[in-house]
Parts: structure tokens; C-alpha cells; sequence
């Protein structure tokens, strides 16, 4: 077993599982045959990217995770972060802007009251 393959299958199931989705619930919204998803999941195999891009996209699936699983969480929620924003129109990022920048401006007087 290779490390990226067991990045990968941890990373599968684990989404899978928190979007309440079975194996082959997953092979009809993917078109990737279940014995496919299944050796994914068991970390068997190198999975052709026809079969890989759908699976990172349909189950939302931070790329870093599968192919840096090594950094850190700080950087795993940052780029969880941008996945969020990717998703958001150009009208959606301008009214979760000032959000960001309050809670921001919060949370560090927070830090400094606290200190």
C-alpha cells in the first residue's frame, strides 16, 4: 500500500460517511462502479483520474488532504476555507467580507484582553 492511497481512501470514506452516503449511493452520483469506490476505500489500487476528479468534487474533498495529508490542521482549515469561498458567487464574497472582518477584529481584541 502506498501512502497516497491510503490518504485517499481515508479521505473518501470519511466524507462518504459524513454526508451520510453508502458506497454505491456514491457509485450512481459519481458513475465510478461501487467495487471501484470499495478498493478506493480499502486503499487498494491507483485510481485513474477519470474516476478521482469526480470523487474530490462530488464529496467535497480538500485536495491538500489527499495529496498533502501531511500538513498541518491550521493549513487543512485554511483551504477548507477557500473551498467555501470557490462556491460563493462574486455578490456572496462581497457581503461575507465584512463578516470575516469582524469576526477577525473580535477574536483579536479577544486575544489582547485576554493577554
Amino acid at each position: 500500500m502506498h501512502d497516497y492511497s491510503r490518504s485517499l481512501g481515508v479521505a473518501v470514506r470519511k466524507a462518504r460517511k459524513e454526508l451520510g452516503l453508502t458506497q454505491v449511493k456514491l457509485a450512481e452520483m459519481t458513475g465510478i462502479d461501487s467495487r471501484t469506490i470499495i478498493k478506493i476505500e480499502g486503499c487498494e489500487g491507483n485510481p485513474m483520474l477519470e474516476n478521482l476528479y469526480p470523487l474530490i468534487r462530488t464529496l467535497k474533498i480538500d485536495p491538500w488532504e489527499v495529496f498533502y495529508p501531511e500538513l498541518k490542521q491550521r493549513d487543512a482549515a485554511f483551504r477548507q476555507l477557500q473551498l467555501l469561498l470557490i462556491g460563493c458567487s462574486e455578490e456572496e464574497i462581497k457581503k461575507i467580507l465584512p463578516i470575516c472582518q469582524a469576526a477577525r477584529s473580535a477574536l483579536k481584541s479577544k486575544e489582547t484582553i485576554q493577554i
